[in-house]
């Protein structure tokens, strides 16, 4: 039975109270999709190296939401018409924008899921519910597609100074701990304006820019390339692979109804349809983990000390360097491990590997943060900035790594 009384409030241990502004947006919260967010973890396995890291995307969307609320109050303050139905487009569109994420976050779109990103699942979702909804999210899936006539307004979804970027910095450096992380979101907010249809940041808020453009970089190396998280995080799309792998070589593999779906068909964008979009809304975290607590005991070599692997903790060690990895160290891990094991190359290529990471903090060329000066002129972040080198903030850092097991596997 749906509760008549529709303006809620959440305590959010980062902002405090969340308050839900209308009808629209406590019905699409109470709905099914949304509510399977609570079931998908923000950061994927990276509570493997930072405990505290069990938030969701669930707490995110929240949060982001929120910020939004006061961007649109911030900016009605200093005079930027923003009406009713694109206040509501504006929250609608950012309220949903992760809405498409699979299990773990990221791991569904490199491994059982092909050639198709969580932001093109979160237009599906959108339009799916816009059509349930009677049209009342297309305002704001236009602004989600980048489509809409006032382009701030898209920027306030999807820039490099959004109110995503904005909530996900400040809130996954509360739940991992790590201080460097904590950005002034407020300030920032506070500080925004809008000149000739462009999102700008007043002059004095430069500081407060420079601050969330180095926590960025920080984040990156500190939490989301994290060595451990990278080798959780491919470890995890191994075992989805593997799986996969096994299932069409006729093996049977005990797992909930919505996975053995995605490990049985190939999907990719063309065949992302409402019925596939269905059988995904019914896929979270613990489709995972309890297929993994079942397959630790798989006859299959690979696919058993994958899943032990990770729910025991028990990773692959991981080398990071700056250059290129060597061909001949992967060989010789490689074959060490098809004689000890009796394995054939192929199996040895889920336990050995090497890929690289790339860390940018702000692009130079993309859709730059520009900032109002007091004289009224308009300078990019880089040019206005008299503290930091920004362009090497924006120079991409690329590192390598190789993953092997240890001794004792």
């Amino acid at each position: 039975m749906k509760s008549n009384n529709k303006l809620k409030i959440f305590n959010d241990p980062i902002y405090g109270f969340i308050t839900i502004p209308n009808s629209l947006i406590f019905e699409l919260i109470q709905h099914k999709y949304f509510q399977r967010l609570r079931r998908i973890s923000q950061m994927g396995l990276s509570y493997l190296v930072y405990p505290g890291a069990h938030h969701t995307r669930f707490h995110h969307a929240l949060g982001s939401m929120h910020l939004m609320q006061k961007a649109i109050n911030i900016l009605r303050f200093k005079g930027v018409t923003i009406s009713k139905e694109e206040e509501d487009g504006l929250l609608v569109a950012i309220l949903l924008h992760d809405i498409g994420h699979g299990p773990f976050s990221h791991a569904m779109e490199h491994s059982i899921v092909n050639g198709i990103s969580h932001e093109e699942i979160s237009l599906k979702f959108m339009e799916i519910l816009n059509a349930e909804f009677n049209g009342s999210l297309t305002l704001a899936i236009s602004i989600f597609k980048g489509e809409y006539s006032r382009k701030f307004m898209c920027q306030l979804i999807s820039s490099q100074i959004d109110m995503d970027r904005a909530d996900y910095l400040k809130r996954d450096s509360f739940y991992t701990g790590v201080a460097e992380g904590n950005i002034n979101s407020e300030r920032l907010i506070t500080m925004l304006n809008v000149i000739d249809d462009q999102l700008v940041v007043e002059e004095k808020g430069i500081y407060s820019v420079e601050k969330f453009l180095v926590a960025r970089r920080f984040m990156y190396w500190q939490v989301y390339l994290h060595k451990t998280g990278v080798v959780a995080e491919q470890l995890l799309m191994r075992i989805l692979k593997r799986a996969k792998e096994l299932v069409e070589l006729g093996n049977t593999l005990n797992c909930s109804k919505a996975l053995l779906f995605f490990l049985k068909s190939d999907v990719n964008r063309q065949g992302f349809n409402a019925e596939t979009l269905a059988i995904f809304a019914q896929l979270d975290d613990y489709d995972i983990v309890a297929a993994m607590k079942d397959w630790q005991n798989h006859e299959d070599f690979v696919l058993q000390n994958l899943c032990q692997m990770i729910l025991n903790r028990d990773l692959l060690k991981i080398k990071i360097k700056n250059k290129p990895i060597k061909t001949s160290e992967l060989v010789t891990h490689s074959n060490a491990l098809m004689g000890k094991y009796n394995i054939s190359k192929a199996e040895a290529g889920y336990f050995v590997f090497y890929d690289e990471i790339t860390n940018v903090a702000y692009h130079n060329k993309k859709a730059p943060i520009n900032i109002l000066l007091k004289s009224g002129k308009i300078k990019t972040i880089v040019k206005a900035s008299d503290q930091l080198n920004l362009k090497t903030l924006g120079k991409p850092i690329t590192k390598y790594y190789m993953c092997y097991p240890k001794k004792q596997m």
